[in-house]
């Protein structure tokens, strides 16, 4: 497949991109700056454009063509408001109307809902510690989570995924997921595995328009 990458340059990004190209597909890589890109193979099949998603005109006439869009965007800035989630999304969206590209895959997290099968401790760390920490973010990805579910979404084919916690821990290729639902006593996940998650779900038309958990 040819695969739209965004938010390379982060963990789960990162892991998303060599294991893409590990797999054979060609990738074209999004990134403000391409030298922090972690592919060294000259080999791979991976074009890696300087850009920013929130400044489509950097990237958007590298759109047509690509089978999937798949978005590791994030902000890693606690103490201010961001529009990388919502407006970056929106921008992709927009270019992926205007070039035929029908399929999205993008992060959210699961710490924006506390859900009965989370444990008690788990929901007092989640109120008053995570979502107060990051507040903004999760703002944002709110905004994100709205406007894939309205119509101004159009008809792109998206997959919106809430990971828990994030580790720096192995591929195991074992991982629970729930589509438009939640899972019970969710944990943490790898940042290998929720990229392996992405990447063999590009094809998986049950996850079509869908807010899918996953977590061990």
């Amino acid at each position: 497949m040819r695969l739209l990458l965004f938010g390379v340059t982060g963990g789960t990004g990162a892991q998303l991109l060599n294991q893409a190209l590990g797999a054979g597909h060609r990738v074209t890589a999004v990134a403000r700056d391409p030298a922090r890109v972690p592919v060294t193979d000259p080999k791979a099949r991976l074009t890696v454009l300087p850009g920013d998603a929130l400044a489509p005109e950097a990237w958007r006439q590298a759109v047509p063509g690509h089978d999937a869009v798949l978005s590791c965007l994030g902000s890693t800035d606690r103490k201010h408001p961001t529009t990388v989630y919502s407006q970056g999304t929106r921008n992709i969206v927009e270019a992926m109307s205007a070039s035929g590209v029908g399929r999205l895959l993008c992060l959210s997290s699961a710490g924006l809902e506390i859900t009965a099968g989370v444990p008690l401790p788990q929901r007092l760390v989640t109120r008053y510690v995570v979502q107060r920490l990051y507040r903004h973010g999760y703002a944002d990805m709110a905004r994100m989570e709205s406007f894939m579910a309205s119509e101004a979404a159009g008809d792109t084919a998206w997959t919106v995924v809430r990971p828990p916690m994030l580790t720096d821990g192995p591929l195991t290729r074992r991982y629970r997921t729930a589509e438009n639902g939640h899972l019970d006593r969710p944990k943490s996940l790898s940042r290998a595995d929720l990229a392996h998650y992405l990447l063999t779900h590009v094809a998986d038309r049950d996850t079509h328009r869908a807010v899918v958990e996953v977590a061990y």
